[in-house]
């Protein structure tokens, strides 16, 4: 099992449009083959940056999700809203 932290941060008055994007691509995660759970958070003093930690049966399941033609669908549409590229962290259990 992997962990996957994806770091952004969203645009200022865009907040609403990013939830709504940015829920229709966990959605689509969870239905992807590898996908075990994902959860995401608010930096509590900045309601801007935004944190989706997911866990993966392996990397293989996670790469093939992150190189796939629907999340780069996604993404194409999230990506503006976004100040900076979002930050991918891959982690695993010391």
């Amino acid at each position: 099992m992997i962990y996957v932290l994806i770091e952004r941060e969203v645009a200022e008055d865009l907040e609403s449009t990013y939830e709504e994007a940015a829920r229709r691509l966990l959605t689509n995660a969870y239905q992807t083959t590898g996908f075990v759970d994902g959860h995401t958070y608010t930096e509590l003093d900045n309601p801007l940056r935004r944190f989706t930690l997911s866990k993966w049966k392996s990397v293989l399941h996670w790469q093939q999700w992150y190189n796939s033609e629907e999340r780069r669908d996604q993404m194409a549409q999230l990506a503006p809203m976004l100040l900076h590229e979002e930050r991918i962290t891959i982690l695993e259990r010391a």
